[in-house]
């Protein structure tokens, strides 16, 4: 062990609560401490999701900006910064600190490392699942892809790496985005027997028939429990729809009472929701529906440290999210007594790569699917000055570098790009690679375009995207962040109505005319026909042929009506 990563696990063992020691050997029984977790009750369940197919080590930063409107202003998961570290008793500079917010992210980041990595998670599974006879392992989606070989390759090495992980159960998102027919072709192929593909809410289109089974029953330590899947419901909306023309989503409430019951009526004496709704959504759903121990939640990437506790008419529901990109494993211990749950303990654990050894089968999987793509992931394209980021309600710095690309590369006046949550980070002096621009792009429907759009048109885009991040009702909201805007100048404010919290727009000092025509460069539509250049081409040819990007100017909106608002630093 060399000095600094002795200072690191010193550092680790120290925001863990614990006293700090002068020996190597203390520090590391330390850092082994801060993974240890006590076992509790007799029904376990691991939890992780949103993952996108990053299978290293990454860095990924959290935001700054996460705007709750309505009923969810300044409650989790929409608190940031030092509002989120007070709300939870975290200190400043702390593990946590730097696990759950971008509080002085770059020196955090070199402090305490990388996050996530399968070969590290697989290590933290393999842990507490020893100390948890019988605990299962649930994937809520999002895992297929956001990588450029999950792209590649179909998502075949994160199918693999699943398997090898042991992933019990799992639900889904943008794993529909390869096409119906590869993801059936995964569920009775490599799946079958193997990983309970589950989704209560997706039917087929021409009967309504069910498309995956609804949900899973298992019996662990003499306890019958019932997981239900729930993959996105806007999948259809959000995504291309002819990519699942032949099947039906939503949110489905009336069909998840039947199957809560259904389950029940088979024995069931806990009942778990495997959800990729958003944490909004499944705040909401835990108060219409009965007999939900807990919801473990995904899409939105928040990452939750406690449950928040919702009453319903069945009584309480346990509402959870498991964070994003594989920097959290969460933790639910059920204790079940006389048929229904009598106790719980709740842990989303950090998952720090440099205090957790890799588990060399996963490595060696990683390195063998890798290999075949290693020289083309790391070509350099540039040099970036400043911390690259995607996250936060309107813009990040990768972001902008993408609306740059575009609007230099296409001559385009205006810029948008879609406010996608997943993406890896880079700190200043870091080479950009090939691979780190997949990570931010790489999608089955990558094409750029180049479109004459009236003022009228850009309002009512705007206007439109708000209202599914800002919407007070939940149920309208369908995740994801704000476009981002690239030229174009504009304010915002959330808290009113649809279709009148955009104003202000300008492009160059001028207002934006609502019957004049501006050139607008955009990638990933949604419309069946689609073409394009794919936009990693045009963003690596710009990087390219600069070599070194500097500090960024981020184009955010004019915020009004937000004070006091803890989703913002």
């Amino acid at each position: 062990m060399n000095r600094r990563e002795f200072l690191q696990i010193l550092a680790v063992a120290a925001a863990g609560g614990m006293g700090l020691s002068n020996s190597a050997r203390a520090a590391e029984q330390a850092a082994a401490k801060f993974y240890d977790l006590p076992r509790f009750g007799n029904v376990h369940l691991l939890h992780f999701t949103d993952c996108h197919a990053q299978l290293l080590p990454i860095y990924f930063r959290e935001p700054s900006v996460n705007l709750g409107v309505a009923g969810a202003r300044n409650q989790p998961p929409h608190l940031v910064g030092d509002y989120f570290l007070k709300h939870y008793g975290f200190a400043p500079g702390s593990a946590q600190a730097y696990a759950y917010t971008c509080l002085d992210f770059e020196q955090a980041a070199r402090q305490y490392g990388k996050v996530g990595g399968f070969a590290h998670l697989a290590t933290l599974v393999r842990r507490l699942k020893a100390g948890r006879p019988g605990a299962l392992l649930l994937d809520g989606g999002d895992t297929w892809q956001g990588s450029a070989t999950a792209l590649w390759t179909k998502a075949q090495d994160m199918i693999d790496a699943s398997l090898q992980l042991g992933v019990d159960i799992m639900t889904a998102h943008w794993e529909f985005t390869l096409g119906t027919e590869r993801v059936q072709e995964v569920v009775d192929g490599a799946f079958k027997g193997k990983i309970d593909f589950i989704a209560q809410n997706i039917k087929t289109a021409d009967f309504g028939d069910p498309v995956f089974p609804a949900y899973t029953m298992r019996e662990m330590n003499g306890v019958k429990l019932a997981v239900i899947g729930q993959a996105f419901p806007y999948t259809p909306i959000a995504n291309p729809r002819y990519m699942v023309s032949e099947w039906t989503f939503g949110i489905q409430e009336a069909n998840l009472q039947k199957t809560i019951d259904e389950a029940r009526g088979k024995g069931a004496q806990a009942v778990v929701l495997l959800s990729h709704n958003g944490m909004d959504v499944d705040l909401k759903l835990a108060t219409r529906v009965r007999g939900l121990d807990a919801i473990l939640g995904g899409h939105t990437h928040d990452g939750v440290p406690e449950p928040v506790v919702v009453a319903n008419a069945g009584g309480k529901t346990l509402v959870t999210n498991a964070g994003s990109n594989g920097k959290f494993l969460a933790v639910l211990d059920f204790d079940v007594k006389n048929g229904k749950v009598s106790d719980f303990r709740y842990k989303l654990m950090p998952v720090f790569a440099n205090y957790l050894e890799a588990d060399p089968a996963m490595a060696a999987l990683i390195d063998k699917v890798r290999a075949p793509y290693a020289a083309k992931l790391a070509e350099p394209l540039a040099v970036t000055d400043d911390t690259l980021y995607r996250r936060g309600n309107f813009n990040g710095t990768f972001d902008q570098l993408i609306l740059d690309a575009l609007m230099a590369e296409k001559g385009a006046e205006i810029g948008f790009s879609p406010g996608f949550r997943w993406g890896t980070s880079l700190l200043p002096g870091a080479t950009i690679t090939m691979e780190h621009l997949m990570d931010q792009t790489a999608i089955t429907y990558p094409y750029t375009t180049v479109t004459e759009m009236p003022g009228s048109q850009i309002k009512t885009v705007l206007e439109d995207v708000a209202d599914n991040l800002f919407n007070p009702d939940p149920y309208y909201q369908q995740g994801g962040d704000m476009v981002r805007v690239g030229g174009l100048r504009y304010s915002i404010e959330p808290g009113k109505p649809a279709g009148s919290r955009i104003g202000d727009m300008s492009l160059n000092g001028k207002p934006i005319e609502a019957d004049k025509k501006y050139k607008v460069a955009g990638w990933a539509p949604v419309a069946e026909g689609a073409k394009g250049e794919p936009v990693w081409d045009v963003v690596a040819r710009h990087l390219r042929a600069h070599k070194t990007i500097g500090k960024l100017a981020l184009n955010e909106p004019v915020v009004k009506g937000m004070q006091g608002n803890e989703g913002s630093i």
